[in-house]
């Protein structure tokens, strides 16, 4: 039985597809250069002040640079065509690039918490002003970038990359208390006990990245999909008896791919049934790139020469 290769984009909304993501591409790359050269200048300012508040900061500013590439890079990597070797194209370094992030994160947390709780036991001097006018400068920054990628397309990615954004807001908040605390009253402790703080918001974007990566990698159902529903829809497609073999699982974001077997009555509907499955895939399920095989329960090749299938 041969297999037949359906996929539900057409090429105009494809193009018009294209053209959605370099529009705000250029969105994405000036809010990640903005908050990566922060970053680094943050850092620095806290390994010379002493602030463990200001370099955990710049870690969470790093989540957030890394989530604004990983959007750029898909947005990049959807321009690319597929190849003789890579038939889905690089939609996948998107996802590897996740996981190597997630983990280096999680490496950034075990080194600012065993220094956070090792400040607990022994106090840090820290220059209170510094921390104050760097964090101040940093809460300007997290707000430049918010407001840049709310001018771009409401993408799922640029939504993504402003909830690190907005998250990271938080982080700069934290880093300014600490340094107006420590100005004011001369009380180093609040700088590890907020630098924790950060780290637990550093945790969760973390932990759901790499959740994420490692469900896609696993080539898992999405879990906004129904499977059982999924196959509801093609069996209730007329003509098609049963489905079996059925796999959906994502390739990148926003694109989900699936295969299926269906047992149909006769081969002379497969058209009909294929145009069906497509148009039910994408409109209810957001699925967009189909392969499905027929099984002919009749060796008919048409209703009219046997009208009832053989069971």
């Amino acid at each position: 039985m041969t297999e037949h290769h359906l996929s539900i984009d057409k090429g105009a909304s494809h193009e018009e597809h294209h053209l959605g993501h370099h529009g705000h591409h250029h969105h994405l790359t000036g809010a990640l250069l903005l908050t990566l050269g922060f970053a680094f200048v943050e850092a620095t300012a806290g390994w010379w002040s002493g602030s463990l508040a200001l370099i955990s900061d710049a870690g969470h500013m790093l989540t957030d640079s890394t989530a604004l590439g990983l959007a750029a890079l898909a947005a990049w990597l959807a321009k690319k065509p597929p190849s003789g070797r890579h038939t889905y194209g690089l939609v996948r370094m998107e996802v590897l690039a996740a996981l190597v992030n997630s983990l280096l994160m999680l490496g950034l947390i075990s080194f600012i918490a065993v220094e956070a709780l090792d400040r607990f036991a022994r106090p840090v001097a820290v220059q209170g002003g510094t921390v104050t006018a760097v964090a101040l400068v940093g809460l300007l920054v997290n707000l430049g970038v918010a407001w840049t990628l709310s001018r771009g397309e409401a993408t799922l990615n640029t939504r993504a990359a402003l909830m690190h954004v907005m998250g990271d807001l938080l982080g700069s908040v934290a880093a300014l208390v600490a340094g107006l605390v420590i100005t004011f009253t001369g009380w180093t402790t609040i700088d590890p006990l907020l630098s924790l703080l950060v780290c637990g918001l550093i945790l969760v974007s973390a932990w759901r990245l790499l959740s994420e990566a490692v469900h896609v990698l696993l080539e898992s159902v999405p879990e906004h999909i129904d499977l059982g529903a999924v196959g509801v829809d093609l069996a209730g497609i007329d003509g098609v008896e049963s489905v079996h073999d059925l796999h959906v699982w994502t390739l990148s974001s926003g694109q989900i791919a699936l295969s299926a077997h269906l047992d149909v009555r006769y081969l002379a509907d497969w058209t009909a049934i294929l145009a069906e499955a497509r148009a039910r895939m994408q409109a209810r399920h957001g699925i967009g790139h189909i392969t499905l095989q027929p099984e002919a329960l009749n060796s008919a090749a048409c209703p009219s020469c046997c009208p009832e299938p053989l069971k």
